[in-house]
């Protein structure tokens, strides 16, 4: 496989694993792929956003995950984000740390 088609290849999984979790799997939380797989969400537009500041786009994060999410991030938040109990929210805080950093730093 040439390096071209290995690229759009990889940009359509990309693209399909961004719809699945937008569309289709929207009863998924953010916290709860972060627990189990360390990324979320948020991780993927911050993925998104530095991979196109690799490439001199200056993107905000704000845009980044609107892109993302297809909508505002405080729009999805408002209509699929669910509260954590206390149990999830400090698997979560581990996770973030060991996966992302600490929170200061993001």
């Amino acid at each position: 496989m040439d390096d071209q088609t290995r690229i759009e290849i990889e940009a359509a999984a990309f693209r399909r694993l961004r719809e699945h979790l937008m569309k289709d799997r929207v009863d998924v939380q953010n916290i709860d792929l972060m627990n189990l797989a360390g990324f979320c969400r948020n991780c993927l537009s911050r993925w998104f956003q530095e991979a196109a500041a690799e490439r001199g786009i200056e993107m905000d994060q704000s845009t980044a995950r609107e892109i993302y999410y297809g909508m505002p991030y405080s729009e999805w938040k408002q209509r699929h984000q669910t509260p954590a109990n206390p149990e999830t929210q400090a698997e979560f805080e581990k996770a973030f740390r060991e996966n992302v950093g600490p929170p200061d730093k993001v």
